[in-house]
């Protein structure tokens, strides 16, 4: 097991930075960047002398590697994470690592950089971290044990760096940009960042770009004038315009046309649009938010998404993690869906039976927090009874994961190859046969990765550890990658 980071006492007398960055040109000029800023900034160029730092004096921020020479920068977070320590993290990365940087914001990093950036870009981004600071520090006294936020329910390291996210991100007035699967709340998490903001008494509009005809989309946004298309009978103010003083929350973002995508461009950096018909253009001062469930980078290398719009809005970026990475948030989502739809339904349902809990925790849930939802309603409806079994439970194996969890947990001690028979503690009889804790560790996931078909997050949710922690332990034995699903 790793050792946890040893949080000092000690504090810096202005808000404190540590640079992890091993190419002393770029270690340097971020130093400088920041204490130009007003940030005491420190550099360690491994991770054996950045853990050395921080167990010295713990820093508010920490701007990290993610390819360090003597261990992997994943490993470093992990140990701030496992820690509680009352430092945010901004992991620091390349084109071609960014989706090991979204690993690593779900892991329970702040926020991430791609190299090389602007000495704005990463004052911004330090001092979105550094506004952490105080509530992490109180978080880690008092046991970090926020269970629900501003509507979402979870406990997870991977949403409470989503809460942590949009705490930070609130306040601003930046463009904020929300990635994730569908289902897992992403217009939640709009509405969240809204309600914390200076505008939060202002409008709050969403508007899914995906949803509404193309031919209409553009009214929608702008609004028209009377007359000025078949049908417009009346003058209508769009989206834009009723979001003035408040929020725009832009779903599926990556839905719009190529020509509005230029439109929404120009009303973002000159605050002014036309409505359709008008020849004179209105005014509206607003925040956008926006969504997508695809990947925006490679919607941009395939040309469906304007390269200079994507850096427009992608200021503040937010990814929300899929429920299968959740880990037991899923049990605690559940008993609150349960108290909800029982009351609502007139239902007797007080508890998940053990069984049922088993099933939840060991389905993949591709639909995400959605899903749940719709089969917890489904299971309340056509049931009754003062507990919900996972017979009721209509989503697909139910029954059948719930029995291969517990026949899973009942084979728990590891069963090793041939070659290593002495893994089995079983067979210890004396001080030679102790095998190391290292190897015991592995061939437990290794044996559960293998049961479960090489489904990693299927192997994590049995082994009750997270989906990036598999990852990266078979990563550093050099196994190939399991497939995600």
């Amino acid at each position: 097991m790793e050792d946890a980071v040893q949080i000092s006492t000690q504090r810096a007398p202005r808000r404190s930075v540590l640079v992890v960055e091993d190419t002393p040109s770029m270690a340097e000029l971020c130093r400088a960047y920041l204490a130009k800023a007003g940030f005491e900034a420190r550099v360690a160029m491994d991770g054996a002398s950045a853990l050395a730092a921080i167990h010295e004096a713990m820093p508010d921020v920490v701007v990290l590697d993610l390819h360090l020479p003597d261990m992997a920068g994943l490993d470093i977070l992990a140990r701030i994470v496992a820690s509680h320590a009352p430092a945010s993290v901004v992991v620091a990365t390349t084109d071609a690592s960014i989706k090991t940087a979204v690993d690593a914001m779900r892991a329970g990093a702040f926020d991430f950089i791609v190299k090389p950036f602007s000495a704005e870009r990463l004052v911004t981004t330090v001092r979105n971290a550094a506004a952490l600071a105080p509530d992490r520090r109180e978080g880690a006294e008092a046991g970090d044990s926020k269970k629900s936020f501003q509507g979402f329910i979870g406990e997870s390291a991977a949403m409470k760096a989503v809460y942590r996210a949009i705490e930070a991100a609130a306040p601003s007035n930046a463009t904020i940009f929300i990635t994730g699967e569908s289902g897992v709340g992403k217009e939640l998490c709009a509405e969240a960042t809204h309600r914390l903001s200076r505008r939060g008494k202002g409008p709050f509009v969403a508007i899914n770009c995906g949803a509404i005809p193309k031919e209409l989309i553009e009214s929608e946004l702008f609004g028209h004038l009377r007359g000025s298309f078949t049908g417009a009978v009346a003058d209508r103010h769009g989206a834009v315009k009723q979001a003035d003083g408040g929020t725009l929350f832009l779903d599926e973002i990556g839905e719009l046309r190529i020509d509005l995508q230029t439109k929404l461009l120009r009303f973002l950096q000159t605050g002014a649009f036309r409505p359709v018909g008008a020849s004179r253009a209105e005014e509206a001062d607003l925040r956008v938010i926006c969504a997508t469930n695809r990947d925006p980078l490679a919607e941009v290398a395939a040309g469906r998404f304007r390269e200079d719009l994507y850096y427009r809005l992608h200021v503040v970026p937010i990814a929300l993690p899929p429920l299968r990475e959740r880990g037991d948030d899923v049990l605690l989502i559940a008993d609150a869906l349960l108290a909800q739809y029982a009351a609502e339904e007139r239902k007797r349902f007080k508890a998940l039976s053990p069984a049922a809990k088993e099933a939840l925790r060991a389905y993949a849930w591709p639909g995400n927090v959605r899903q749940l939802q719709n089969t917890l309603r489904n299971a309340i409806v056509m049931n009754d009874g003062d507990t919900l079994t996972a017979d009721m439970l209509p989503m697909p194996g139910a029954v059948e994961a719930a029995r291969e969890l517990r026949g899973l947990l009942a084979a728990a001690a590891p069963r090793a190859p041939a070659s290593s028979a002495s893994i089995d503690p079983a067979a210890w009889r004396e001080v030679g046969d102790i095998a190391a804790l290292e190897e015991i560790e592995r061939a437990a996931i290794e044996r559960a990765v293998a049961i479960c078909e090489g489904n990693v997050p299927r192997a994590a949710a049995f082994l009750r550890v997270s989906p990036s922690t598999l990852y990266r332990k078979r990563q550093s034995w050099d196994i190939a990658p399991a497939k995600a699903s």
